[in-house]
């Protein structure tokens, strides 16, 4: 897979490994019958420890009970909910049935749900009851008030004319809904012959998920996965940490992101490995405990939740010596965070991936053998049966080391988004490259490094500014813990520099502290001239900042 002495930013996973051609089901079967008394999935919050062979039997008789629903393959059953052992169920037996999952946020509200559920058409809703402050089954009464007296089974709503089923984890509190446990028990011998019958039917090309992508502007796109994009992607990168039936994966992550339901749920189902759920939502001390309480091998997050674990006040207290490999993706990685990962949470094989929704989504990882400057300041090289360009405004490719727009092709890229000719067509382009509106450099050896994003590149007097660059280095700081640095609109430069800093526990600095560390290190025009002080940053759900309100804050405070 090795490429060096390249002469563009051109490269390819060449791979003696073969792609699999099974569906989700079919793949979820063989796993099941090589290592059918390992532990599957542990979820710590429910008390839940379930050897393959047991989840199979969960699994097999959701999926009985959907079909007794009625629901035929193809049609669309959204999920909306925090991590818990109801969403592994549902995510194996939508797929066993041929149904497309469609992953709702859990932080969504009403006008989100209300455009999630009618953008796609969902025949069928999986709904949590309640989560820290979401109350998912006043929402959905609100929005749906006929849910309050139709029969289970028979909505007709006006706001939602395709969706007829609702069904509730956890507390039977919504009349119209069935409850989550009553499903199994409905699918019958007639039911399960169906499913046996079914099974060699469903192509592994088939659409089989719905991602939402979280839109900076514009109503999100629903990326359309299929059973061979996301089990290959799952396979192939946990086949890159080297992942067995004897690791025990700690996912803290949203599992209705590709973080999750891929990377994590997938990449243990391709391995055998166990999927441990610290708790529904990220919880640094609770993170903590589970890795050692369940002797974890591996660990997943975004740089912010490595932060969070590590700076603790508890942090010492605990064992996490079990610790050998991970990722750390979703956003850019700081080059200092991972090096305090690899030191203080025995990380020594962490990896970072890159990708995106819309290819399924790891299209680079770093490698276990790759040296640790590569490690730690690139995201390693293509995944295999994979290939990707950098070119410039052009479309042209570029050479190695020079900065441009990143493209990928090959099996992991999307159907579409779901009903949007249009918008597929400005991402995927006529030879399949979908564009991925992020700025990076491949050098010769074939390692790729992300500069930034094309729309967060700062043009300040002519000088192109990588706001990536200016974070790595205030990084450094010892008293800085994270750090976002943007771009504001100034009458004399076009844009000038701000950075948000957010500090240590217990530490202080000042705006000229800061510039002055930059000052005689960085290129005068780098120096953010705008610093605040922070506490938090605005961000998504699976933790990638949101740059876009961080400017407009500061827009409105320097107008």
């Amino acid at each position: 897979m090795s490429q060096s002495g390249l002469t563009t930013s051109y490269v390819s996973g060449a791979s003696t490994v073969p792609l699999i051609g099974d569906t989700i089901g079919q793949h979820f079967d063989k796993t099941v019958a090589k290592w059918p008394s390992r532990e599957a999935l542990i979820v710590r919050q429910q008390g839940i420890r379930w050897t393959w062979r047991e989840f199979a039997e969960k699994v097999d008789a959701f999926a009985a009970g959907l079909v007794a629903l009625g629901l035929e393959p193809g049609e669309r059953i959204g999920i909306w909910s925090p991590n818990n052992a109801e969403w592994a169920i549902t995510q194996f037996a939508t797929a066993k049935a041929g149904l497309v999952l469609v992953n709702i946020n859990p932080a969504y509200r009403l006008s989100e749900l209300d455009y999630a559920l009618n953008k796609v058409g969902c025949k069928a809703l999986v709904t949590a009851t309640a989560f820290k402050t979401s109350d998912y089954a006043g929402m959905l009464t609100t929005l749906l008030p006929e849910l309050t007296s139709c029969l289970p089974g028979q909505l007709m709503a006006k706001k939602a004319p395709k969706l007829a089923i609702v069904i509730q984890i956890g507390a039977k509190t919504i009349h119209g809904a069935f409850p989550f446990e009553d499903i199994p028990g409905m699918g019958g011998a007639a039911e399960r012959a169906k499913l046996a019958e079914l099974g060699p039917r469903l192509q592994f090309d088939d659409p089989i998920n719905i991602q939402f992508t979280s839109g900076t502007t514009g109503a999100p796109k629903g990326a359309t996965l299929t059973h061979h994009n996301i089990l290959n992607n799952g396979f192939f990168t946990a086949e890159t940490m080297k992942l067995t039936e004897q690791d025990k994966l700690c996912i803290p992550v949203p599992l209705y992101h590709c973080f999750g339901m891929v990377m994590g749920n997938l990449g243990c189902v391709t391995h055998g490995s166990a999927m441990v759920y610290p708790g529904e939502g990220f919880d640094p001390l609770v993170t903590l405990e589970t890795i050692q309480a369940e002797k974890c091998t591996a660990l997943y997050g975004v740089p912010t939740m490595f932060i969070a674990q590590m700076d603790h006040p508890r942090f010492k207290e605990f064992d996490v010596s079990t610790l050998r490999t991970g990722i750390m993706a979703g956003s850019p990685c700081p080059i200092e965070v991972m090096r305090r990962a690899m030191a203080l949470m025995n990380l020594n094989d962490i990896t970072i991936a890159y990708g995106m929704t819309e290819t399924s989504p790891v299209s680079f990882q770093t490698g276990l053998e790759d040296p640790i400057e590569r490690r730690v300041a690139t995201v390693g090289r293509i995944h295999p049966h994979l290939e990707c360009k950098i070119v410039d405004q052009e479309g042209r490719v570029v050479p190695p080391g020079t900065p441009g727009e990143l493209c990928t092709r090959g099996y992991s890229v999307m159907r579409g988004y779901w009903g949007d000719a249009e918008r597929t067509a400005e991402a995927i382009d006529e030879a399949r490259w979908m564009h991925t509106g992020d700025l990076a450099t491949i050098d010769t050896e074939g390692y790729c490094a992300i500069v930034g994003r094309i729309k967060d590149m700062v043009i300040r007097g002519g000088e192109n500014v990588y706001p990536r660059e200016i974070e790595e280095f205030l990084y450094r700081h010892p008293r800085i813990a994270d750090v976002q640095v943007f771009g504001v609109p100034d009458q004399k430069f076009g844009e000038e520099l701000c950075a948000w800093v957010k500090l240590r526990e217990g530490e202080t600095l000042t705006e000229d502290e800061v510039r002055d560390f930059c000052r005689g290190q960085i290129a005068h025009y780098k120096i953010p001239r705008y610093v605040r002080f922070v506490a938090d940053f605005p961000m998504t759900v699976t933790g990638k900042m949101q740059k876009f309100i961080m400017r407009e804050a500061m827009v409105k405070e320097l107008s």
